[in-house]
């Protein structure tokens, strides 16, 4: 064996990393929540003037996933993938807040809600 071998297991792995580091980023789903789907927002982002930039002259965009088409085809069978579907449920889950990542990160407040208390009956009525 030569010393230039590598294992075949972490190419897989390597390759998704290189893949991430050189794919064009798009924006991300709590950039989409709170401005881009805002109905002023999103007026202007469908209708936008020509850009000769921009993939099909900034014709053909998709608003919930941040992304360009080339023809209206192609934006129409996009809405119809399942790439599309799954950006359009996640985008149904309320974005996280500082708050949420705070706590997350041990800084915040516990995690009890407030206005909840537990009463003696509660307890004899839950199932050991």
């Amino acid at each position: 064996m030569s010393r230039y071998r590598r294992s075949r297991t972490h190419k897989a792995q390597r390759d998704v990393h290189r893949a991430s580091r050189t794919r064009a980023r798009t924006k991300d789903i709590d950039q989409i929540q709170l401005i881009d789907l805002d109905p002023k927002n999103r007026t202007k982002l469908e209708a936008q003037d020509l850009d000769y930039e921009k993939p099909g002259l900034a014709q053909h965009y998709c608003v919930e996933c941040a992304k360009y088409y080339e023809t209206d085809f192609a934006l129409r069978s996009h809405w119809k993938s399942k790439v599309h579907k799954r950006r359009c449920k996640a985008l149904k889950e309320p974005a996280y807040t500082i708050e949420e990542s705070e706590r997350a990160a041990g800084l915040g407040r516990d995690n009890k809600r407030v206005g909840a208390t537990v009463t003696k009956s509660d307890i004899a009525m839950s199932p050991a």
